[in-house]
């Protein structure tokens, strides 16, 4: 199956501090175990960035700009990048549209919107509740929480 790694999962793998950093990396390594195909886009490695940066005041890593982007490097090395497609703006503003999505949710429902423009099945997220009510627009995609892989 294909799985799209959230950005809440990468920032997990970045901080080895963080009490789900354990749990994140046990769930990726059991799917590749598994023979599973992992993805990330580019909004998770501008979102990555995003928090990576950002002081740690502000629930952030407080990471200078090259120590953030050799751990988006070891990213995009290590799971293969969905390609950026007309598909994807249409699969979005259906999922907008039909259930009412405002603020920042938009966000994850254009991750959602990624999913379905590569027939991408699974969403290995911490945020199960962001993603639970877009998952069953459209063709659909399973919500995972890395704990129960």
């Amino acid at each position: 199956m294909a799985i799209l790694i959230d950005t809440s999962i990468l920032g997990r793998l970045a901080n080895r501090a963080d009490a789900s950093h354990s749990v994140a990396a046990a769930a990726v390594a059991e799917l590749h175990r598994r023979g599973e195909v992992w993805h990330v886009t580019s909004q998770n490695l501008i979102e990555f960035r995003n928090f990576a940066t950002r002081p740690v005041s502000a629930n952030g890593l407080g990471l200078g700009s090259s120590t953030a982007e050799g751990l988006a490097s070891t990213f995009e090395k290590a799971f293969p990048l969905l390609a950026e497609n007309q598909d994807i703006y249409p699969a979005w503003k259906a999922i907008v549209g039909a259930l009412g999505v405002i603020g920042k949710q938009v966000h994850d429902a254009r991750l959602v919107a990624v999913c379905h423009a590569h027939t991408v099945t699974h969403l290995l997220t911490f945020n199960v509740q962001h993603f639970v009510r877009m998952a069953s627009v459209g063709p659909g995609i399973v919500v995972v929480d890395p704990a129960t892989v």
